[in-house]
């Protein structure tokens, strides 16, 4: 074996290894909300792994705060006029904040009458010059080309928003990173995970409130590493349509976060797979002893748990996960 091979993915895992510190240090910060606190509506702006991260907070500050959180395309001001942002919030979320599209949304958002914070991983970026308020991921120098610890830091960094506006959340929150300090996110079933997808060609990755956020996640990494076709559902939409690939080969990845109010929903969706033959895996927080996690939290387990995976995968496929063949650390997109 070469020096160069040996030397492939190296960096994503070390980065990936640190992950839960970063987590744990960016939710327990102290983060002062500002205007987003009073907002009637809050807006996620971002793209990518990022655009991931705000999908898992989204069902987090529906749920605390009881106002709409749905996804903005930055493009509304890059390419279009922008929209009227009175009374609402936008939480940005960008590793780099050097994105030109997401620099655009952030000004023009404020500019429009936002209460604007952005989630950021580096200090002094084009992006926190132009928001309100920034919540620092903390995760030090991110080398490899997929994000690994600053997806689940900024996981974290958002808990801590919303920990500063929800005093019992703040309380959750602190049990879930206590709970983390320290824990081993080797799953029981890595290699089985590993050899299943070393089989596919089609991926299914389910999940459903917050685990529905980590599932895009998952599946954009399996394309970004392992150049392997897999897509995100939730379980309450994979029923329908989807269900019909099911009649060709296909794994399926069940994400569970492990809340109640999901359970009947991913058994169901696990059943149904099953009785039609698909390879189906299902992995949650309680496998490796991490029970009553705030949901937020869970899903940044079950990224921690896959990145090895998904790495040690796209090593025996043959592939540098560090440094994928047409990507890039920042996308400028408009």
């Amino acid at each position: 074996m070469s020096i160069e091979t040996k030397t492939h993915g190296h960096l994503m895992a070390s980065e990936s290894a640190e992950a839960m510190d970063v987590f744990c240090r960016a939710a327990t910060q102290s983060v002062d909300a500002g205007k987003l606190a009073e907002a009637k509506a809050i807006y996620t702006i971002a793209r990518g792994s990022s655009d991931a991260a705000a999908n898992i907070l989204s069902y987090e500050l529906m749920r605390e705060l009881s106002v709409p959180v749905t996804s903005l395309p930055p493009s509304v001001f890059s390419l279009g006029k922008g929209v009227c942002f009175d009374g609402f919030g936008a939480l940005v979320i960008s590793q780099s904040g050097a994105s030109e599209d997401l620099v655009r949304a952030a000004k023009g958002a404020r500019a429009n009458g936002a209460g604007v914070v952005a989630i950021t991983n580096q200090p002094g970026s084009a992006v926190e010059a132009a928001s309100e308020t920034t919540v620092s991921i903390e995760a030090g120098p991110e080398l490899a080309v997929p994000a690994t610890k600053t997806v689940i830091g900024s996981i974290g960094a958002g808990m801590a928003l919303l920990a500063g506006m929800v005093p019992d959340y703040k309380a959750w929150t602190s049990k879930s990173v206590a709970a983390l300090k320290d824990v081993s996110t080797n799953h029981p079933c890595a290699n089985a995970l590993q050899a299943a997808l070393l089989r596919a060609r089609n991926v299914y990755v389910i999940g459903r409130d917050t685990g529905y956020g980590a599932a895009h996640e998952v599946a954009l990494k399996l394309k970004e590493c392992c150049s392997l076709h897999a897509e995100a559902y939730s379980a309450s939409e994979v029923l329908h349509g989807p269900l019909q690939l099911a009649t060709n080969p296909l794994m399926v990845l069940i994400l569970d976060t492990g809340s109640d109010h999901i359970q009947d929903s991913l058994d169901q969706a696990e059943a149904r797979f099953m009785g039609v033959g698909c390879d189906v895996h299902r992995i949650s927080p309680a496998d490796i002893d991490l029970p009553d996690l705030t949901p937020a939290a869970a899903a940044a387990v079950l990224l921690a748990v896959m990145y090895p995976v998904i790495l040690n995968t796209a090593l025996a496929l043959g592939l540098d996960p560090d440094a994928p063949e047409t990507l890039s650390k920042v996308t400028q997109t408009t």
